[in-house]
């Protein structure tokens, strides 16, 4: 091996090569270490003694070749080198140098931590490698071959850059590496070295398998809390009480999760963790008053502030724009979430501003469209603009995992949810007195929901056609599941906006996520004699999966033996939000975990020119069987001979041996509950109730609306507890409709009804999940 170090005296490259330390018979002189997804480790030994060579120093860039060119390493010294008493010499003792050195990615880790890091939501590694190469400064080349699509990868903000790019690029089935300036990623497999006995290629002596884990056909995983009943929860107001305590936690995202953007723009440049700017005309910039907006160059879409990070549409989201000044002649999108290209045709979602009659406009858009009621801005005025955006599915994007069967990369699980958004916008001048109500311009509780909504948007706070002035903070919050409405006698239902007092708002709700949670009413917003509140929000429940493969469990059973081989585990990575994740995760387990090859594991060794890394398949053919493996760790060492011998050490493992796609833990999660029987595939359900409203209440009767039309054959069925739907389970039923619209009689104040669709089908089908209606109403 050639080994060349440059000290960063100036000097350049420096050629080590004739000092590396051969004098050991029993090691490598060089030794270079590959672990799958992992920065490479080069280790040696430098012997000086009579050269003019300076000794290495820390950060020194260091690069190892083979004879024909290839180059085997590159990276820097993390630490000096040490010096190591060899013995004594004619002009006394003698010490070599041991150096370490890590691969390229030791200066992306040593960067700072990244405050932001956003979820990637179904897409490819590719685009999530550039993301987080771009977090961390760039600097970079990235060289990306076609990879699977990541479903859902959070980053963790406090691990060093290569953690999170292993598991991001584990997520994708794929491999990376960083060598000579240059991060790439590629899939599994992509590339392949043959080794047959029957050509003389493989020597069965090097090689060593072995099966390290037991067939399983019986898989039960458990996932992350999960927001499981779709609760409206019902109070009526009296004219004076404020507080109205829930029935149970509402579910609510994690905390790191709650806050995605928060910028103040008041360091004088884009934060580049955050944002993405397209600004070819130099129009966007930093004031005392935060960002400056000085115009465009008249075309929509042109002049914008990207988030970096798309933005899952689910459950409760509040978009914060402060301090915003408009001057006259603007004209653009504020707060605008988009469904594709940054047009005015694709917002979702945002306050289109405008000329009309020589004033300034701010309008509402929803899907594109004006919508609600347009307001006319002051000069000199600011003001606060909120647009707030609740879907009952806190997560419309599914987890994707991935596994090696009969040779073919397969995906389990991915996809979006469909689900309907209500959008609600609103705006504050912040020159009236504190306890002003908001001037609300659109609310969709009272216009109606946005049916079959887009999962994911581009979030693009400024689309400046020809916008003048300025904003002062860009804030968006994660609110969780829940929801506030209420209805006056005589009136119409509207959205009681939730916040903080002094915000313009109704109420504020305390959630935690363990305690049940309590909505308490500001001064002057207090429900009236009469009036009906309406709490929605999400029940919590430990994500679980059983599935067995039937097939599997059956080959099993011949002969009279024990057919059935159980395992409970927990979902570690990807990480899975909801129990149709842990059964995607479970049918990626099975497709595995009853395949014998994929439980093998083992080594082998041989001299070879062409260079093998982590990730790269071996095709071993011994005595006519075939089998494919997967590399996990290659260990290269410099023969220290002429000509040259690189001998390559393989570690190799698949799928069951040492999860790749998807990481377990051998533990169920505590409060899991386990299934009594296992499913033989997903399960098949019905859609969820997700639009289920109570239409009126009175003293002796809930009047429903489903939402959906029932299936042909079905109906809705509504029971006291939350268990034991199905045809033949009478003692908790309260009543079974055929048709869309039923009343549910009453009889005391507290009560609790569970609503679920079924089908006509033999046994039929229910829905995944039921709607839960809690009242605390007077009969």
């Amino acid at each position: 091996m050639k080994l060349t170090i440059d000290n960063l005296d100036g000097k350049g490259a420096v050629d080590y090569s004739g000092a590396v330390d051969r004098s050991n018979v029993r090691s490598s002189p060089l030794k270079i270490q590959r672990v799958l997804n992992e920065p490479s480790i080069l280790s040696g030994m430098l012997c000086l003694e009579g050269t003019a060579l300076p000794g290495p120093v820390r950060r020194g860039r260091v690069v190892v070749a083979a004879q024909n060119g290839t180059v085997l390493f590159t990276g820097y010294l993390a630490t000096e080198p040490e010096s190591v008493y060899a013995g004594v010499g004619g002009a006394g003792p003698v010490y070599r140098l041991a150096f370490s050195a890590v691969s390229d990615e030791w200066l992306l880790d040593k960067q700072p931590a990244v405050p932001f890091a956003g979820a990637g939501l179904s897409v490819e590694g590719g685009t999530l490698l550039q993301t987080l190469v771009q977090r961390a400064g760039g600097g970079v080349t990235i060289s990306v071959a076609t990879t699977q699509a990541v479903g859902v990868f959070q980053p963790k903000v406090a691990a060093a850059w290569s953690v999170n790019t292993g598991e991001m690029a584990a997520a994708a089935y794929s491999s990376y590496r960083a060598l000579n300036g240059v991060v790439s990623l590629e899939k599994i497999g992509t590339t392949t070295h043959s080794f047959s006995d029957g050509d003389g290629t493989l020597t069965v002596a090097a090689l060593r398998t072995a099966a390290v884990r037991e067939l399983a056909n019986d898989v039960m995983l458990s996932g992350d809390i999960e927001p499981w009943a779709y609760v409206t929860e019902l109070f009526q107001g009296d004219g004076t009480t404020t507080a109205f305590t829930l029935d149970q936690p509402p579910f609510v995202a994690k905390a790191n999760q709650r806050k995605p953007i928060d910028d103040s723009f008041n360091t004088g440049v884009f934060n580049t963790d955050i944002w993405a700017v397209t600004d070819p005309g130099s129009h966007l910039g930093f004031s005392s008053a935060g960002l400056q907006m000085s115009g465009g160059n008249g075309l929509d879409g042109q002049t914008t502030l990207t988030a970096i990070d798309a933005v899952e549409l689910g459950g409760a989201l509040l978009l914060e724009l402060g301090n915003v000044q408009l001057s006259a002649a603007s004209d653009g999108v504020l707060g605008g979430f988009y469904a594709g290209v940054t047009s005015r045709t694709n917002c979702f979602a945002g306050f289109n501003v405008r000329q009309s009659g020589g004033q300034t406009l701010v309008v509402p858009m929803v899907g594109g469209v004006e919508v609600g009621t347009s307001f006319a801005v002051l000069g000199g005025h600011s003001y606060t603009l909120r647009i707030r955006l609740h879907s009952v599915e806190m997560q419309r994007v599914a987890q994707s995992y991935y596994a090696t069967v009969d040779g073919v990369v397969t995906q389990f699980g991915g996809g979006l949810r469909a689900a309907p958004v209500t959008v609600v916008m609103d705006l504050i001048d912040l020159g009236a007195a504190s306890n002003t109500p908001a001037t609300v311009l659109y609310d969709g509780t009272t216009a109606g929901a946005v049916a079959n909504a887009p999962a994911t948007c581009s979030f693009v706070p400024v689309n400046s056609v020809q916008l003048i002035g300025s904003v002062g903070f860009v804030r968006l919050t994660q609110v969780g599941s829940t929801w506030v409405t209420s209805t006056p006698p005589g009136g119409a239902t509207a959205t009681r906006l939730m916040g903080t007092t002094g915000e313009g708002v109704d109420c504020k709700v305390a959630q935690d996520g363990s305690v049940s949670g309590k909505v308490t009413f500001f001064a002057g917003r207090v429900p009236v004699a009469g009036e009906t509140i309406a709490v929605t929000y999400r029940g919590r429940n430990r994500a679980l999966a059983r599935i067995a493969n039937a097939a599997s469990v059956a080959a099993e059973a011949a002969g009279g033996a024990q057919g059935s081989a159980r395992w409970l585990g927990h979902v570690v990575r990807p990480e899975a939000r909801s129990s149709a994740d842990c059964e995607s995760a479970a049918m990626c387990v099975l497709s595995f975990a009853t395949a014998r090859a994929a439980a093998v594991s083992g080594s082998y060794a041989v001299a070879r020119a062409a260079d093998v890394w982590p990730g790269d398949v071996l095709a071993l053919t011994t005595n006519g069987d075939s089998l494919s493996v997967i590399v996990r760790k290659v260990t290269v060492e410099d023969g220290g001979v002429v000509p040259e011998s690189l001998s390559y050490s393989m570690d190799f493992a698949n799928d069951w041996a040492e999860g790749l796609g998807i990481a377990l833990s051998e533990t169920l999660a505590a409060d899991a509950v386990p299934p009594t029987t296992a499913l033989s595939a997903p399960a098949q359900v019905l859609a969820n109730l997700q639009s289920l409203a109570v239409v009126s209440a009175t003293t002796t009767a809930l009047q429903v609306d489903a939402g959906v039309a029932p299936p042909s054959g079905g109906g809705f069925e509504v029971r006291r507890r939350d268990d034991d739907f199905g045809p033949g389970v009478d003692q908790d039923l309260v009543l079974r409709s055929p048709v869309r619209s039923f009343s549910i009689p009453r009889v005391s104040e507290e009560e609790r009804f569970f609503v679920r669709m079924y089908d006509g089908g033999s046994p039929p089908l229910y829905s995944r999940c039921s709607s839960e209606v809690v009242t605390h109403l007077p009969v």
